[in-house]
């Protein structure tokens, strides 16, 4: 079968690609986040999936400490009718991180590969992404104070006993580089008519430092300041969905009311357009392409 049409790859099959070195230095393992539009896998050392599954004795107890990926590769589903859009593709990611590296996106090497399938070549985009540790931000989740807090405390076990004031200049600084972020994709979206996909769960991570990280750059589409609501390959509203979400971002990080009126969110957050964006999203669903990724619903403004 077409990879690209798998629901799954597992090591065997990716180091039967025509472009993977085999057997190579390497395991491969599917991420828990695979994407509707890319296979995410985990690149592993083979030692340190040996110490997750075997376990490693310090002084007398034994330890399974899951293996750190060296790297994340991925591999487009996205069927390209020509080189050429396959490198205007690569040019929208290059875009992405133009406005946002090396603080708010993941660093992604981005390759194009032919791809052998039956007795034919095809080209097919893959990236060799930095593993980013850290807890999913969603944006249409609750955000005050104590669901930050919460976040820190999942990512490290030490800081189950930290009280709210230790806490503080972490929950501060999470807040400036989620407004800061916000400022970026704006910037992006008035300079350069494009923006991130960020309606999808675990498309952001809030990591220990913390920053706020993008990881999934496998949507990014145009940005129309008209009429017409603009749907992915999918049928997906994704640009308004994405500047909705954008707007709960800039809500939860400040304290005081966002404007619509006279911004961007005027156009995008009207009710009228919203409910058209709702049927299409909708519709979206019930065709089953939703998965895991997208949530059902809005949270936002009615």
């Amino acid at each position: 079968m077409d990879i690209r049409e798998q629901p799954s790859l597992t090591h065997n099959d990716v180091i039967g690609l025509n472009f993977i070195r085999s057997p190579g230095i390497y395991r491969y393992r599917r991420h828990y986040r695979m994407g509707l539009r890319s296979h995410i896998m985990e690149v592993l050392r083979p030692e340190d999936l040996k110490k997750e599954v075997e376990g490693i004795d310090q002084e007398g107890i034994m330890w399974y400490p899951r293996a750190r990926p060296v790297r994340m590769l991925r591999i487009f589903r996205t069927r390209f009718s020509s080189l050429q859009e396959a490198q205007k593709e690569i040019q929208r990611v290059k875009l992405i991180q133009r406005y946002l590296s090396p603080d708010f996106v993941a660093h992604s090497e981005e390759f194009l590969v032919d791809y052998k399938t039956n007795s034919t070549y095809e080209t097919v985009l893959c990236g060799l992404q930095t593993y980013v540790e850290g807890e999913i931000l969603d944006p249409w989740a609750p955000m005050d104070q104590f669901m930050i807090e919460d976040l820190f405390r999942r990512m490290s076990p030490l800081n189950a006993s930290q009280t709210k004031q230790s806490l503080a200049p972490l929950l501060q600084k999470a807040r400036e580089q989620l407004i800061n972020f916000v400022a970026k994709i704006k910037q992006m979206i008035i300079e350069a008519h494009h923006i991130p996909d960020l309606a999808g769960v675990g498309n952001l991570l809030l990591t220990p430092e913390p920053k706020i990280v993008l990881v999934d750059i496998n949507n990014i589409s145009t940005v129309s300041f008209d009429g017409e609501i603009p749907l992915d390959d999918r049928g997906y509203p994704v640009c308004d969905k994405s500047i909705e979400a954008l707007f709960l971002l800039e809500q939860k990080a400040t304290t005081h009311p966002v404007k619509i009126e006279g911004s961007l969110y005027e156009i995008f957050l009207n009710p009228h357009r919203m409910r058209k964006v709702r049927a299409f999203e909708r519709r979206f669903h019930l065709a089953g392409l939703g998965g895991p990724g997208y949530p059902i619903g809005t949270q936002g403004q009615t």
